[in-house]
């Protein structure tokens, strides 16, 4: 069956608009923080590990870092283990992170993988425990209680902060043409195993790498304006200056900080997308409109 010429002009153009795309960031490292709608969802997900192959095969490089917090939480209410949430991060005695190593390093990690490799990729799975990918060490959440001078200081357990990444092994693969899907689980000093933000891992990833770009998928159209408009384009001034106005806050802050943090450690760009759109990885790489906001030291 041939396109009718409506639908071969269409297919022009858009393979016209993303070529100089491609040029621009063949032999470039992308890392992609995948979760939410976008990994629940079988349609998205069939269409992410489809973008993560084509961005491989025109010489792109890709890096995966997963999150997996309603599988977390599914598992652990099956087994009867309550889960409690202090300053957004999740308290994980030894019980607790048992189980996100299992469901991180095993269930979502084995899955993103197959999949990817089904669509013709060579992916393969890490947790920050392997080759001491994620080194990281124990944090602390502090909250402040109205009426006391000094923010509480609270021990959430086994949760961590990344404190370095081992880039060799990392480089390693991608010279070796696989795609590295990483789970955001640290390893401490003396071995102990540390549950870290996805985003901030990716973040991490991303500065240790040079990438020239990070990529978060989430659940909303991207940072938008006090109208519902979203914003893209941004200087990390701007940011910081929509952050200091009010326009930025609430949990869309540690995302933004993330992003913000990247850029300023040598990213040359964050893009905050929407992963409920088919396809959204490569609208915003290859295409000129984008599905989110983007975020760099410079304007474009």
């Amino acid at each position: 069956m041939s396109l009718s010429r409506d639908a071969a002009t269409q297919f022009a153009q858009v393979l016209s608009e993303a070529l100089p795309y491609i040029r621009r960031f063949v032999g470039k490292t992308l890392v992609i923080k995948y979760g939410g709608n976008a990994m629940e969802s079988e349609e998205l997900k069939t269409g992410f590990a489809r973008d993560i192959v084509l961005m491989k095969a025109v010489g792109i490089n890709p890096v995966v870092v997963h999150g997996g917090g309603p599988q977390i939480g599914d598992l652990l209410k099956r087994l009867d283990i309550q889960s409690q949430f202090i300053e957004g991060m999740r308290v994980t005695d030894s019980a607790t992170m048992d189980v996100v190593e299992m469901v991180l390093g095993g269930q979502v990690n084995k899955s993103i993988v197959t999949l990817i490799n089904q669509h013709g990729g060579s992916a393969i799975g890490l947790t920050g425990k392997d080759a001491r990918l994620i080194r990281a060490k124990k944090t602390m959440a502090t909250r402040q209680t109205p009426g006391m001078s000094q923010p509480e200081i609270i021990d959430i357990g086994q949760v961590g902060e990344v404190t370095g990444v081992n880039t060799d092994l990392l480089d390693m693969l991608v010279k070796g043409h696989f795609i590295p899907v990483i789970a955001p689980i640290g390893v401490g000093p003396d071995g102990e195993s540390y549950n870290i933000n996805a985003d901030t891992v990716a973040g991490k990833v991303a500065e240790a790498l040079r990438a020239e770009k990070l990529m978060l998928l989430t659940n909303i159209a991207g940072l938008m304006d006090k109208q519902g408009n979203v914003l893209t384009g941004l200087s990390t001034s701007e940011v910081d200056a929509l952050i200091a106005d009010g326009t930025i806050y609430g949990g869309m802050l540690p995302k933004i900080r993330c992003a913000l943090d990247a850029v300023q450690g040598g990213v040359i760009s964050s893009h905050i997308i929407d992963g409920r759109v088919p396809h959204a990885v490569l609208l915003e790489i290859f295409s000129d409109v984008g599905v989110g906001t983007l975020i760099s030291n410079r304007k474009h």
